[in-house]
């Protein structure tokens, strides 16, 4: 008997390398492919209005690209446990495929629905895609732990070989025995809302620098796969943190929404550099990918992943609580025009490179701010087009060198650090206008320049533009002794600390370890 199937689009944002899609269509009548606006997206989590834009790029693309396979996107607002049974009685749904996602909510929801679509008589199938591997399969190859150093986790997938080669899209000939009902009220009860629907201030949105969606997606991977004598040379510390353009492939994004599979990108990739000299992990394209699987299997294995409190990798630190100190950090108003000009590029295109991450990061957190990473976490998760949970959270933890990464005294100088690659300050220019009249050689301390020259630039430290909000020479070796302090508790505490060792033993089985161990056998097959 022929099914009637929802394939519900959460992450998953494409046709390509979409195995759950494929399941759905094998002996389906009736195809339904959802999207759902979850309460959860606007209220609990921190979606900025870059992402809002980048989304319903996203979806806009999808639905497009479905049309062109005689099918359509249904958007419908709701928590997915009241959405999804009304539809499975509305539609007489025998079949629910979705791409299976690791982050603690979508397991908790994911279960949730599972269980009442048991009681509508409804098959759930997922498929991992989202990730190179499945992420439980690393886990069970280092004893049921998280792996805690990169060399580590290269060492597990090396057992586990290359990565899966991604699915072929689905194509007309696939669906010619699949139909999708459209309802001549469609527009009005499915449609994509406009932005201004979501976002009262679009208005105010810049140009789009990063569009969202598949096609944007391929595009770009095929512009720089072109560039083969820059793919095989990639060295990810070697790129510029304050180039006028970016000097990576900004393909995060497009991976964080699933607009581009990671396993087409790894595949891609290897392509690119068969018989050819290229440069390896961690630094190299296929590195940056692994580490993407390094922090969703430790956001997998890791209680409380996302917080200091209850994490038992996690240094537990006395920062301060300065709302001042913070809000000057988020809006761009700490008196040091790198970090400044960092900040106001993420808050106005969504992207800032990794090295500059790490600059504001250190800056927020132990370099000279003493603010909780959790706090900029936050910030990141609004502003960041990928600004991916696992990512995020343990890039923050590796940044403040509260978990992973331990040389807590190489601190980055908001001064020094952006000279390195820009003595001009042309980036500094470009988004602190203000400050742009300024000489070379005060750009980056303009507080240092004297009266007449600040007169000169039309902007006077402390009255245009703010002193510093701290002495970064004096804060920085206080800070220092600090995070010393915070280390020689924790051993204290803990002489055998699971920082210490190769990863952290899990507590019992996860929310679906049980239903994840039954779908394993379908999952990769695919």
């Amino acid at each position: 008997m022929a099914d009637t199937c929802i394939h519900w689009f959460r992450k998953g944002l494409r046709l390509h390398d979409n195995p759950a899609l494929l399941a759905a269509l094998r002996d389906c009548k009736q195809l339904y492919p959802v999207f759902l606006l979850d309460p959860h997206l606007y209220n609990d989590t921190r979606m900025g209005i870059n992402c809002w834009r980048f989304l319903l790029g996203a979806l806009k693309d999808l639905d497009c690209s479905l049309r062109k396979l005689n099918s359509r996107l249904f958007i419908v607002q709701g928590r997915p446990e009241d959405v999804l049974p009304k539809l499975f009685n509305k539609w007489k749904v025998t079949k629910l495929t979705y791409e299976y996602d690791t982050e603690p909510y979508s397991l908790v929801r994911d279960k949730t629905v599972t269980a009442l679509a048991k009681e509508h008589g409804v098959e759930v199938i997922y498929k991992i895609s989202h990730t190179l591997y499945d992420i439980e399969r690393i886990i069970e190859e280092n004893n049921g732990k998280a792996p805690l150093t990169y060399n580590r986790m290269q060492a597990i997938v090396k057992t586990l070989g290359p990565p899966k080669k991604p699915v072929p899209a689905p194509t007309l000939e696939d669906m010619a025995e699949v139909k999708t009902p459209c309802p001549d009220s469609h527009e009005q009860q499915y449609e994509i809302p406009a932005l201004e629907e979501l976002c009262p201030d679009a208005a105010a949105l810049g140009e789009e620098l990063f569009p969202g969606g598949e096609q944007e997606a391929l595009r770009r991977l095929d512009e720089h796969m072109k560039q083969t004598a820059w793919v095989c040379k990639f060295e990810k510390p070697q790129t510029s943190p304050n180039s006028l353009s970016p000097s990576t492939t900004v393909l995060s994004p497009y991976v964080t929404f699933g607009c581009l599979s990671a396993r087409t990108f790894w595949w891609r990739l290897t392509d690119v550099y068969r018989g050819k000299k290229h440069s390896d992990p961690p630094v190299s394209l296929h590195g940056q990918l692994l580490w993407r699987e390094f922090f969703y299997t430790a956001s997998v294995g890791i209680p409380n992943f996302n917080k200091m409190v209850g994490n038992p990798v996690c240094t537990q630190i006395d920062w301060d609580t300065n709302s001042e100190y913070l809000a000057a950090w988020r809006e761009a108003r700490t008196g040091f025009p790198f970090i400044d000009a960092i900040m106001t590029q993420l808050r106005q295109e969504g992207w800032i490179h990794h090295l500059a991450r790490h600059a504001v990061a250190c800056f927020l957190t132990r370099g000279d701010l003493w603010i909780s990473w959790e706090e900029g976490q936050k910030v990141f998760e609004e502003l960041l087009l990928d600004g991916d949970w696992a990512l995020n959270a343990g890039n923050w933890q590796w940044l403040s060198a509260s978990t992973f990464f331990h040389q807590y005294f190489r601190v980055y100088s908001p001064v020094a650090f952006g000279k390195k690659t820009d003595k001009n300050g042309d980036y500094i220019k470009k988004y602190l206008p203000l400050l742009k009249k300024f000489p070379a050689q005060y750009i980056y301390e303009p507080w240092k320049a004297p009266r007449s020259v600040q007169q000169a630039a039309g902007c006077i430290v402390g009255k245009d533009y703010p002193h510093p909000i701290v002495q970064h020479e004096v804060i920085s070796k206080k800070n220092i002794q600090r995070m010393k302090s915070a280390y020689a508790k924790r051993s204290s505490d803990n002489t055998d600390t699971p920082t210490k060792k190769q990863g952290v033993k899990r507590k019992g089985p996860s929310v679906v370890d049980m239903m994840k161990k039954k779908e394993r056998r379908k999952s990769s097959s695919s």
